[in-house]
């Protein structure tokens, strides 16, 4: 089955950080860049971070420049997001998507989701 799984996500006071896991079954993550998406209630889904196969190319949303950093490990067919500085409105559902191309267009892959809410 191919499936992604995201993991780490949980409630955290403004100014703490999380990192989100996303671990890939059923294939094998080298073959794509990877990105991160997340949505609140009532508001549009943003696509946060985009991250190339190898992992020396790197794109953010001005929302979390500076604060998110997007990282991977092929070995363990993972992708992480470390994310600090939170605040109130990075509170929403993150995903994990794989896509075909270092621009992470053609997307193929999803994950459920998980939970981050920043509160205090």
């Amino acid at each position: 089955q191919l499936q992604l799984v995201e993991s780490g996500g949980g409630l955290v006071q403004p100014g703490g950080s999380l990192r989100l896991s996303c671990a890939a079954s059923g294939f094998a993550l080298d073959h794509y860049s990877m990105a991160w998406f997340r949505q609140a209630p009532g508001k549009d889904r943003e696509r946060i971070s985009c991250i190339g196969r190898s992992g020396n190319d790197a794109t953010y949303a001005d929302s979390v420049k500076g604060r998110f950093t997007v990282s991977r490990n092929n070995a363990r067919n993972t992708v992480y997001l470390q994310m600090n500085s939170l605040k109130p409105e990075d509170s929403g559902v993150y995903t994990c998507a794989a896509a075909s191309s270092t621009l992470c267009a053609v997307l193929q892959y999803w994950g459920q989701g998980t939970q981050v809410t920043v509160s205090s």
